[in-house]
C-alpha cells in the first residue's frame, strides 16, 4: 500500500494528492480529469479521503472499510481535509475524515483499518461466468462525464446502448482498469467501487439528475493480493435493489482477474424526476 503524492506521473495520483499541513491536516484540490456532471467524480473524492488515512503517520494496518458521505457539491477551489483516529485497539483503528470547502463540510468519511492475519477464509459468492476482457470492445467515454475517460471499460451487459438480456434488469457487468494503466492499490480500488453509472440509468434508460449520498466499501483483499493484480483489469458487477421516493441503492463487487473477491460496496443514491 502506498499513499499518493503530487510527484506521481499518473493522473489519478495527481487527482487525490494531498499536501500535509501538520497534525492530520491536509490541503487538496479536485482535478478536471475526474470531473462529473456536477462536481468531481465521487470515487476520486472517496479515494482522497482514504488517502488522508493511509498518509497519516499514526495509521494502524490496512483499510478494512470506508463509508463516505457526500454532503455538498465540491468545486474547483482548494479544500482542506482533516483525518483523526477516534480509537485505536490492538488490531483495529477507527477513523473520521472531514473535507471542508468554504468553511463548511462538503464530504466526510468513517473508516476502519486493521492488522490482517492468516485465518480460515471462504467466499460464498461465486465468480461470474463472463467472457475475458480481451474479447470485449472498449467503450467510448461519455462526453458529459470527464472521469469516464480515466477508465478503460469493457461492458458485458448493462452498459450504454446495451439491451437487457433477460437477466437482472439493473445489472451491469464490465471489465475495467485505470487509463492509462496503474497498479491496483487500496486507493484506486476505492475509486473503482464507485465507477458504475447510476443504476437508474440502466433500470430505466432515461437521464435524470442523480448523485451518491453515501457509499460504503468493504476491502476483502490485502496489499499483497492487490499488488499481484498489477495493472490487469478487474471485473465489476453492480445491481440495484430498490428504487423509489427519490432514492435508490446499489450493491457491487470488484473481482480480480484471477477470480478473487477484492471488495464489495453498497451505496444510496438520490435522484430527481
Amino acid at each position: 500500500m502506498h499513499a499518493a503524492d503530487s510527484g506521481s506521473t499518473h493522473v489519478f495520483d495527481s487527482a487525490i494528492a494531498l499536501t500535509p499541513a501538520g497534525d492530520g491536516h491536509y490541503s487538496g484540490r479536485s482535478h478536471p480529469a475526474y470531473g462529473n456532471m456536477v462536481g468531481p467524480f465521487g470515487g476520486a473524492i472517496g479515494a482522497t479521503l482514504l488517502n488522508a488515512i493511509v498518509s497519516h503517520p499514526a495509521r494502524l494496518g490496512e483499510p478494512v472499510s470506508l463509508t463516505v458521505h457526500y454532503a455538498a457539491p465540491i468545486n474547483a477551489d482548494e479544500f482542506s481535509v482533516q483525518a483523526r483516529a477516534l480509537r485505536t485497539n490492538r488490531t483495529t483503528q477507527h477513523w473520521l475524515v472531514e473535507l471542508l470547502q468554504g468553511g463548511e463540510i462538503a464530504a466526510f468519511a468513517t473508516a476502519v483499518t486493521g492488522l490482517r492475519r492468516d485465518t480460515w477464509s471462504a467466499t460464498d459468492l461465486a465468480f461470474p461466468q463472463v467472457p475475458p476482457a480481451e474479447q470485449l470492445a472498449v467503450a467510448s467515454p461519455l462526453p458529459q462525464a470527464a472521469w469516464t475517460a480515466c477508465y478503460q471499460m469493457r461492458f458485458i451487459d448493462g452498459g450504454p446502448g446495451t439491451t437487457d438480456d433477460g437477466g437482472h434488469p439493473s445489472q451491469t457487468r464490465l471489465w475495467m482498469r485505470d487509463e492509462p494503466p496503474r497498479p491496483l492499490d487500496f486507493l484506486s480500488l476505492a475509486a473503482l467501487c464507485d465507477a458504475f453509472f447510476p443504476r437508474i440509468f440502466v433500470r430505466r434508460p432515461k437521464w435524470v439528475p442523480a448523485g451518491t449520498v453515501a457509499l460504503t466499501t468493504y476491502f476483502h483483499a490485502d496489499a499483497a493480493l492487490l499488488a499481484a493484480q498489477g495493472t490487469r483489469p478487474v471485473l465489476g458487477v453492480a445491481r440495484g435493489l430498490h428504487f423509489g421516493k427519490g432514492f435508490f441503492d446499489q450493491s457491487a463487487e470488484i473481482w480480480s482477474a484471477d477470480g478473487a473477491l477484492l471488495a464489495s460496496s453498497h451505496q444510496a443514491v438520490y435522484f430527481k424526476e
